[in-house]
């Protein structure tokens, strides 16, 4: 090895035990997140001491049986399977995770352990599923995604083994628990409503109901032991996962809390229903996971009978998930449109493969919706369409975040989007046969310049602005990836069938892709409007909370560049370039998390308010709006080889 590659190494090295860390302790310091800290040495030392010796077998692991160095860009040249690498795929990443929470709790950092650990952890999964298994499958072939001992990977019909049920409590069941003590820990929101209905308040509390509504701490923790086989445990942690994500998003974004009634304990079970009530402080209440979880558990229970085995395990299960959801409402603890959403999630959730199945076909329709009128030389498209909506919904968006007095400066910023897309993606992705593209990072760049403008035209601080450009921007890319989908760009790669949809339409972009067209693809898309949705959620209940406008901003590059590096992975457009094995949009995504991070250390104002009234004048600005990036996005000259005249390919 020559002395430039062990320079080279050696800096890389030093990169992430060092600058990485200390870069980390100045964010936490710089940082301020208005939210509860939690300190405890005791706690915080033994989630470090984890950490660490996850780090270090981790290390160990790829030394010894990778014979290389743990450097993801320089990885080594062999594939561990053996020592923790036997039980763990990703330990170096966990352990790391861990020492941030640790070294959070036992500093009683609230921004170490709010912000700075859940960007650790999403950035090391992003790490993860945007680069390194591809790369795994690149040097060693699918069998090097074969899971490890501890992974949600039975997909036989034997007996589950003790790992695979180990497994369960690891990844789904001690996150909800996580998860879920992370949202009591942040208290009642300022804002919070109850849902109780008007008769309810009249119902008397069932003390003695307790007893059941208690049974669900039994129920769902014996579940996996209770599950004969390996395929059923997998849908039943698959299943427990996804709700997990769902609900703990429902509960940050929607402020819920339990309307207890009240009564005067008696008895055993009525100190105990007391406590509860008081431990939760109606916190986490919509939807009630104790009724979710008790029909996920029963469904589970009710699978050891299939094929001929014994009906008593449906008929219990189902009994006890049944008295579990009446006693939510007899011991008051929860109230029945706090019950109708569990099962609303329950029935969205139960069959995973057929809900997946019917989005699929949803967008495989509209990637083949291309419907295109002619009038004259000009041609008009129907994805216009959505690109209208996406702008003129950003606009009502971001001008009811900014204020009644900046909405000229929104409508600007939005021209300077428009051009900056169109200008960006012409020189980076423009040709013959692209010769009206657009790029979301060349609009993104157009706003920061519009703001800057503002600020020097209007005084207009640009964080302000950036801010509610921000919290409108993840409702604008959702709408505009319907426009992707059809006109074809931004596409995947090659998926399994059961994954993937094909372009067939001979307008779209895919179709003028010989080795592409008609072939299953990753519905990239897609998994942009799923980012952007839950971004978009988050973003908005953080406005209606009035955080700074500094930390709005932060967490919006943060998650955004994030959720765009895994995205990118999996798309397959030929004219993106490559640059050091990531995509050149990869690289952007860094950048923009790193903005981020450096955004929320910035100074700003107290904001006073969360969103305005849209009034008319924002409303004609944004029909306005939505006119011209509808025509830019949706009429075109088809006839003409000028630059910025097509959007498709012609007759």
């Amino acid at each position: 090895m020559t002395r430039t590659a062990l320079l080279v190494r050696f800096l890389y090295g030093a990169l992430f035990l060092l600058v990485l860390p200390v870069l980390l302790i100045l964010w936490a310091r710089a940082a301020v997140v208005p939210l509860p800290a939690i300190a405890s040495l005791a706690a915080g030392a033994g989630l470090v001491t984890l950490g660490i010796a996850l780090l270090l077998a981790g290390g160990a692991g790829l030394m010894l049986y990778g014979k290389g160095l743990p450097m993801n860009a320089f990885p080594p040249p062999l594939l561990a399977r053996r020592g923790i690498f036997r039980w763990l795929r990703n330990p170096m990443y966990l352990g790391f995770v861990l020492l941030s929470a640790g070294v959070s709790i036992a500093a009683g950092s609230s921004t170490g352990l709010w912000l700075i650990t859940p960007t650790v952890a999403l950035a090391a999964a992003a790490l993860v599923w945007g680069y390194e298994r591809h790369d795994l499958v690149r040097r060693f072939g699918p069998t090097a995604l074969d899971p490890p001992l501890l992974s949600l990977s039975g997909t036989r019909d034997s007996p589950a083994t003790a790992a695979e049920r180990a497994a369960v409590y690891l990844w789904v069941l001690i996150p909800w628990l996580i998860g879920y003590l992370a949202v009591q820990a942040m208290g009642r929101a300022p804002d919070a409503f109850a849902t109780s209905l008007p008769f309810e308040r009249r119902w008397p509390v069932l003390q003695w109901t307790e007893v059941l509504y208690f049974s669900t701490y039994l129920f769902v923790p014996i579940t996996p032991l209770v599950i004969r086989t390996a395929r059923d445990l997998r849908a039943f942690a698959v299943r427990g996962a996804v709700a997990t994500a769902v609900v703990i998003l429902l509960w940050l974004v929607v402020p819920v809390v339990a309307d207890n009634r009240l009564f005067v304990p008696s008895g055993v079970f009525g100190r105990l229903l007391a406590f509860e009530q008081q431990s939760s402080r109606g916190v986490a209440a919509f939807p009630a996971f104790h009724v979710l979880w008790s029909l996920l558990a029963a469904q589970a229970w009710g699978s050891n009978a299939r094929d001929g085995g014994a009906l008593a395990w449906r008929w219990i299960g189902w009994a006890w998930a049944a008295l579990i959801t009446v006693s939510c409402m007899t011991t008051g603890m929860h109230s029945l449109i706090e019950v109708a959403a569990a099962g609303i999630c329950y029935l969205l959730l139960r069959d995973l493969e057929a809900t997946w199945a019917l989005i699929r076909r949803a967008t495989e329709a509209i990637a083949n919706s291309w419907r295109e009128w002619r009038f004259g030389p000009i041609r008009i498209i129907n994805h216009g369409v959505w690109a209208a909506a996406g702008a003129g919904g950003g606009v009502v968006i971001a001008g009811s975040a900014a204020g009644s007095d900046r909405c000229m400066a929104i409508v600007w910023l939005a021209f300077c989007v428009l051009a900056g897309a169109g200008l960006w993606a012409q020189a980076l992705e423009g040709s013959s046969k692209l010769l009206r593209p657009f790029g979301w990072y060349g609009g993104v760049l157009g706003g920061i310049l519009g703001t800057v403008a503002a600020r020097f035209v209007a005084g207009i601080p640009v964080i302000a602005l950036l801010a509610a450009l921000s919290v409108a921007a993840p409702w604008i890319q959702l709408l505009g990836r319907l426009r992707c989908l059809v006109q074809g760009c931004c596409h995947g790669g090659p998926a399994d069938a059961a994954a993937g949809i094909r372009y067939l339409h001979r307008r779209s972009r895919v179709s003028q892709l010989p080795s592409l067209a008609g072939v299953p693809l990753y519905p990239t898309p897609l998994y942009s409007m799923a980012g952007n949705m839950v971004i978009g959620l988050l973003l908005l209940r953080l406005r209606t909370l009035a955080v700074s406008d500094a930390l709005l901003l932060g967490v919006y590059l943060i998650l955004a560049g994030i959720a765009r590096f895994v995205e990118e992975s999996y798309r397959a457009e030929p004219q993106t370039p490559v640059l050091a094995g990531l995509r050149i949009y990869q690289w952007l995504a860094i950048v923009s998390v790193s903005a981020g991070a450096i955004c929320t250390t910035l100074p700003a104002e107290a904001v006073r308010r969360s969103f305005i009234e849209p009034a008319a004048p924002l409303l004609w600005s944004a029909a306005a709006v939505a006119i011209l990036y509808g025509l830019a996005m949706g009429m075109d000259l088809p006839g003409s080889n000028r630059r910025f005249s097509r959007l498709a390919a012609s007759d």
